[in-house]
């Protein structure tokens, strides 16, 4: 729309009237086409408006302007010179410092590479090189590196400046931080799930070639956040992502909390089990932290084949690997096997049947007998969970616990082995002179979700079990989050009488602190430390700790694994006095645990001599046992 202004003058030599636009503004003149001055009565003209029809040669002001443009836009700007050595960079906006966190004085003088750090491995650096040495632009995501030392995913875009000869003098490159965009990961700048799907289809593979595919989880990551603080897993996940940003991927991806999955180019696929070890060994030094060190276990699957049409066949192969890998105790790395597909089918179908093992009386509890290591009496017994699934068999806790705390069926299941752990403890102790303790393994998942104390009194009311013939069994990371409120529910069991195991001591990330704040009565050293004991020395000084600790602490100590003469001689010699193991039983249906039982009875002068009592307690009147999952 056309703005006017319009002057009333009088008629006459002195007075005209003028219509006129305002500066900026389109408007038609009468018959003059807006240049001169108009036909008629139309010759009223301000004399400051003169300069509206002459071309401004103000170039300084044009620069200026120009310049405070550039400063004022959301994109970082550098400028290089390709004519000197080392092409540096010579001129910065205040996007770029914004961006990348140096100051122009910082940067000027540098090649522009020191962005990338030493993640000089990237694919998109070659499309550089060669649009440098061809002298054409290039647009390209790179993984680059703020002052801090943060990542970014930086969307480049580099365009050459040629003089009047056709000589390249300057590259321009404009700089987007887009760490935030779509189908990238937030917290480490890496790829997310959807972003490394589009880079996969992207990929284009040389003729003979193959793409490795690898995932890699994080093992006991919870451990770390609710142990350290989110920070130092967010630390943690950024550290692996650098780590990994070092290694020759052609795609590179954070998919899960605690998940990563690189993609790699083979010429020659038999290379494939060689470049996962490559990648386990970069990660196997200690993460240094702010605030923490921490030396961590990755689970990995991987799979070998063509992208084709559909990348997300390789994803869910590498996917079912890794369920492999992490459902062995060391977690060895695993290449796809067609039966790993068959398995992850198949754990879809064990969460849909587990909802109904309960009413279908498909779960039952072994039971492992706790001796003691100098006389070999039975004291305690370890309820082990197992589900005789209709279809598969009799599947032990390793197969389904997971998918049962992914679907919360792990409430329904923890409550039934509980009232049934104190229902034949109550049985097989009745009349008994020295009971034997029974211990029952409790998810965190459980605890930090239903009121335990209220429930275990409970149980112990409808099952007529005696409090200290129980024993909760939980991992060290239940201690972690909310220690105050943990601390409490521990104390209110304690009251009750119930006592409290601590499974799998050593390998987790809790302080020892908690040892001495929380009311355990009992902790047991993992079987890694007991396998293989009589060979190293470094395991017999941290099992000789554990126990001198658990004798100053008045906590009983239990080794797990004891499997040989030999380990049993280690474990007496360094004062333990409490295992189990398959040297003494395997896990023992019930009926086989009877058995088990009357074929060691203790003799009752033995019990009244109270040589059991010795080894056992320490300031509690009862003397029960019990172990976890």
């Amino acid at each position: 729309m056309t703005a006017l202004l319009f002057a009333q003058r009088r008629t006459g030599p002195e007075f005209s009237t003028a219509l006129t636009a305002i500066p900026g503004r389109a408007m038609a003149h009468d018959g003059n086409d807006g240049k001169g001055v108009p036909q008629g009565d139309f010759g009223f003209r301000p004399k400051q408006w003169d300069c509206l029809d002459r071309p401004s040669d103000d170039s300084d002001s044009i620069s200026a302007a120009y310049g405070l443009a550039l400063d004022h836009v959301g994109d970082g700007v550098m400028v290089a010179d390709m004519r000197q050595r080392g092409h540096p960079i010579v001129k910065v906006n205040a996007a770029f410092e914004a961006i990348t966190g140096y100051a122009a004085a910082e940067a000027i003088g540098k090649n522009c590479r020191y962005l990338q750090g030493s993640d000089r491995l990237q694919p998109e650096i070659a499309e550089i090189r060669t649009a440098l040495t061809e002298g054409h632009a290039c647009s390209v995501t790179l993984r680059n590196y703020k002052r801090d030392g943060t990542m970014f995913r930086n969307a480049l875009r580099l365009v050459p400046h040629r003089d009047a000869s056709g000589q390249i003098t300057h590259c321009v490159g404009l700089i987007r931080d887009v760490t935030c965009a779509s189908g990238v990961d937030r917290l480490t700048g890496l790829l997310d799930r959807y972003g490394l799907l589009d880079r996969l289809a992207s990929i284009n593979v040389a003729a003979g070639s193959a793409v490795l595919l690898l995932k890699l989880d994080i093992m006991r990551f919870h451990d770390v956040n609710n142990g350290f603080g989110y920070d130092i897993g967010d630390a943690l996940l950024r550290a692996v992502a650098g780590r990994l940003a070092t290694m020759p991927s052609v795609a590179l991806a954070r998919v899960g909390t605690n998940s990563f999955t690189l993609a790699f180019e083979l010429g020659d696929a038999e290379r494939a089990a060689d470049m996962v070890d490559d990648v386990l060994s970069l990660l196997q030094p200690r993460f240094i932290l702010p605030g923490a060190a921490l030396t961590t276990q990755f689970a990995a699957g991987y799979t070998v084949g063509s992208i084709g049409s559909d990348p997300l066949q390789l994803v869910r192969q590498a996917a079912a690997a890794l369920q492999r890998s992490k459902a062995v105790a060391s977690h060895p790395p695993h290449r796809f096997a067609a039966a790993d597909e068959r398995d992850a089918s198949n754990r879809i179908r064990l969460a849909n049947d587990l909802q109904a093992a309960i009413p279908n009386e498909e779960l039952l509890l072994h039971y492992q007998p706790q001796v003691d290591l100098h006389s070999g009496n039975i004291v305690g017994a370890e309820a082990l969970l197992r589900w005789n699934h209709g279809v598969f068999g009799l599947q032990s806790p390793s197969r389904f616990i997971g998918v049962a705390e992914e679907t919360g069926a792990i409430l329904d299941i923890g409550a039934w082995a509980m009232r049934t752990v104190a229902q034949q403890a109550t049985r097989i102790n009745d009349g008994r002179h020295t009971p034997i303790r029974f211990s029952c393994n409790v998810s965190v998942l459980e605890f930090t979700r239903r009121d335990m104390v209220a429930f275990v009194e409970q149980v112990l009311a409808e099952t007529g079990c005696r409090p200290e013939w129980l024993t909760l069994e939980l991992t060290e990371s239940l201690m972690m989050p909310e220690p105050a409120e943990v601390l409490r529910v521990f104390r209110d069991l304690r009251g009750l009488g119930v006592e409290i195991s601590i499974d799998d001591f050593g390998t987790g990330y809790s302080n020892l602190r908690y040892l001495e704040r929380f009311p355990l009565t009992e902790i047991k050293i993992d079987r890694s430390f007991v396998r293989n004991v009589v060979h190293s020395p470094a395991k017999q000084v941290i099992v000789e700790s554990i126990i001198k600790l658990g004798g100053v602490l008045d906590i009983r100590v239990v080794a797990e694994g004891i499997e040989t003469d030999a380990e049993l001689s280690v474990m007496r010699s360094l004062g333990c006095s409490v295992g189990q193991g398959y040297l003494y039983s395997h896990p023992l249906d019930i009926t086989a645990f009877d058995a088990f039982i009357k074929d060691h009875a203790i003799p009752r002068d033995q019990a009244q001599q109270g040589r059991l009592l010795t080894m056992l307690n320490d300031n509690r009147a009862s003397h029960t046992a019990g172990l976890p999952e």
